[in-house]
């Protein structure tokens, strides 16, 4: 089977703390997304929010649209409403070819949730995971009908964090709610990678690789670190850079026939992590990895 391979802008400017990166310009961030060999990007916050606009801009790099993250609030609202609400963010999706959506639910986390001990992050009572899964089913009914599917994040800092969540996620929930399988994410909560990918393959329709720096993990879990201070602290990274092992992970992946995006995804302090000295290192990482585990890698166009 063949793969792509992209990247996510965080790793030149994070949206949820400017400082890091707010100063680079989006045109550095793609010339260099694709001078490190990548084939597409998914949304930023400095992209433009039309395909009109947006289009134009990521084929003069060369570039195609992997996906886009989206701030959802399924759990809270109706799923009219919630459908309505991205409507926007699935036309722009749709419209550049896009074959699914980010979609993290962070309904009951505050503004500054991420700034907050995950400790204190919300959850869902047994109970309510039936009801839940019957609402996000719908959603994603209506996204598949769109054209877009819905590739649920599980995140840290959110009501669909641990591996158990997921599980039950998973288990309450219709055929088109897809999964996207994040490595550090996983890892960051307490889980296992493999066994959660062994377990729900089947599911996975998007994969973020981020790789984990194993003694930033064990402070931050003793500390009961906010998301984004372990971020500062450098938890994250590129693949090959950390402890995760991924050739088991894109083995299970490649003999399951995933054909999908594999997107690098780590955020870093740009300050400290160099953006385009990353970005060529986690190409370079997956590229090999993928390759190794039976993967064609389809190029980037030239």
């Amino acid at each position: 089977m063949a793969v792509e391979i992209g990247i996510n802008p965080i790793t030149w400017t994070n949206d949820d703390l400017p400082e890091l990166g707010g100063d680079i310009p989006l045109e550095t961030c793609l010339a260099e997304t694709r001078l490190a060999g990548y084939a597409g990007t998914e949304l930023g916050g400095k992209f433009p929010r039309t395909s009109a606009e947006l289009g134009p801009i990521l084929a003069s790099h060369h570039l195609r649209l992997v996906s886009g993250w989206y701030d959802g609030r399924i759990l809270e609202r109706e799923v009219a409403a919630e459908f309505a609400a991205v409507l926007p963010h699935l036309t722009l999706l749709r419209d550049l070819g896009c074959k699914v959506v980010v979609y993290a639910d962070t309904s009951r986390r505050s503004h500054d949730g991420i700034f907050q001990p995950l400790s204190q992050r919300p959850r869902l009572a047994d109970e309510d995971w039936p009801a839940y899964g019957r609402k996000l089913t719908a959603l994603a009914d209506r996204m598949a009908a769109f054209g877009v599917g819905m590739a649920f994040h599980h995140h840290m800092g959110t009501i669909v964090q641990t591996d158990r969540e997921i599980d039950l996620m998973l288990q309450h929930s219709g055929e088109t709610v897809g999964l996207l399988f994040d490595t550090g994410h996983c890892l960051f909560a307490g889980g296992d990678p493999a066994a959660l990918l062994r377990r729900h393959i089947a599911r996975v329709v998007h994969v973020h690789c981020k790789d984990v720096r194993q003694d930033v993990l064990d402070r931050a879990l003793a500390s009961d670190l906010d998301f984004m201070a372990a971020v500062l602290q450098g938890i994250f990274t590129v693949p090959g850079d950390g402890c995760i092992p991924f050739l088991p992970l894109l083995q299970d992946l490649h003999a399951h026939g995933y054909a999908g995006w594999l997107v690098v995804e780590a955020e870093q302090d740009p300050r400290i992590a160099h953006p385009l000295t990353y970005a060529r290192l986690g190409y370079r990482n997956l590229l090999a990895t993928a390759q190794a585990a039976g993967f064609a890698v389809a190029e980037a166009a030239p």
